[in-house]
């Protein structure tokens, strides 16, 4: 909503009749004002908050969601705007250490539901996310991606204080261990989307045996360049998480077939799946998972089904830099989902860097062909 827009707002709310009449911002009643703060951007919401101290309580009782991200880059143009020295004086606090607003705004949001903390430059440090963890018990979606500095100690009080999380993001933070992400899905079950890109050392085998036994909602997970995850973590997680839609490999060069032909077994709504540089995988695995969609159809012939065929099983591929594989195996994937596609515009099956599998098409290749030869030919 822009400036013009509340100053109608405001002059259509004075013209109420009544015993009593509205003459300044902060006499607007508090229903109005979480009205007005639900239609502004995160951004706006820290400029809304210097207006006044009414503000400032509607606020902190109605946002539900925010991010902190943009505060670097905008700094200057926010500050700009502020009307409130008590404002002005946090996203200063901002601009020198995002730790320290967090530290002052976590305390009273109490209704947050969701928290982008992403930083260019790290900056959050354990105890701000031990603030949050205490007084945000409500949070379900927390991005702490990039944030070095954080160690076990900001896991530890999430796995206590924030036990309704759904979504959560650490991608790139390399301090965590693998006994600290196991506490924390023992505490966090309702986990849905996870992820660990990059995550190094908490990413490990033993890690993901305890997130496959205790997350079994999980739909989402992220394992790129978690180079110490193997085939006893992956297969852990196809037995646990039954639900698992989308699970990114790439760069995990020690799993072999034993994962995916246990994710094909296991995982029947799985439809994006990275396996880039995974190179100890073969043709093995990929008759696999042609064999299990075709396996899967037979079990729901005959059921009643309301989804395009095409909706359904793997939706996205990555096989770059899988060497080993073959074009008939690969070809018969494809043939098994129609979703996967190597025309121009749709790559949804991307085998970049294997020159052996150019001949592989999908189902729009062969269709387009056989349009074409059943154009009738004109003579001119």
């Amino acid at each position: 909503m822009k400036d013009g827009e509340l100053e109608v707002c405001f002059e259509r709310l004075m013209m109420v009749g009544g015993s009593r009449v509205v003459t300044d911002w902060n006499e607007i009643p508090m229903e109005l004002l979480l009205r007005i703060v639900s239609l502004l951007d995160d951004r706006t919401v820290i400029v809304a908050s210097g207006v006044c101290c009414g503000w400032r309580d509607a606020i902190c009782l109605g946002v539900t969601h925010i991010s902190l991200s943009w505060a670097d880059n905008q700094y200057s143009l926010y500050r700009k705007m502020m009307t409130s020295c008590y404002m002005k004086n946090e996203l200063a606090r901002c601009k020198t250490n995002m730790n320290n607003l967090v530290l002052s705004l976590a305390p009273k949001l109490k209704n947050l539901r969701g928290l982008i903390l992403r930083q260019d430059k790290p900056q959050l440090l354990d105890n701000a996310v031990e603030v949050i963890a205490n007084n945000c018990h409500d949070l379900e979606d927390l991005d702490l991606s990039k944030s070095f500095k954080l160690s076990d100690r900001s896991l530890y009080s999430l796995a206590h204080g924030c036990q309704n999380l759904i979504k959560l993001n650490i991608s790139g933070c390399s301090s965590f261990s693998d006994d600290a992400l196991a506490y924390l899905s023992s505490y966090c079950k309702k986990l849905k989307i996870l992820n660990l890109c990059g995550c190094v050392k908490a990413a490990s085998d033993k890690a993901l045996k305890a997130i496959g036994y205790n997350c079994t909602q999980l739909q989402s997970l992220n394992l790129g360049w978690c180079e110490e995850v193997g085939d006893d973590g992956v297969t852990s997680l196809a037995y646990g998480c039954h639900d698992l839609r989308a699970l990114d490999l790439c760069g995990c060069v020690l799993i072999t077939d034993e994962s995916v032909i246990a994710l094909a077994n296991n995982c029947p709504h799985l439809r994006s799946l990275g396996l880039y540089y995974c190179q100890n995988i073969t043709d093995q695995a990929i008759y696999a998972l042609a064999h299990n969609r075709a396996k899967n159809k037979h079990q729901v012939w005959g059921s009643v089904t309301t989804k395009d065929e095409e909706g359904s099983g793997l939706m996205n591929l990555n096989i770059s830099q899988c060497t080993a594989l073959t074009p008939p195996a690969v070809q018969a994937l494809c043939d098994s989902f129609p979703a996967l596609h190597t025309c121009p515009g749709r790559h949804s099956l991307i085998i970049s860097g294997c020159l052996n599998l150019t001949s592989v098409h999908c189902a729009c290749a062969f269709q387009a062909h056989r349009v074409d030869h059943t154009l009738p030919r004109h003579a001119y």
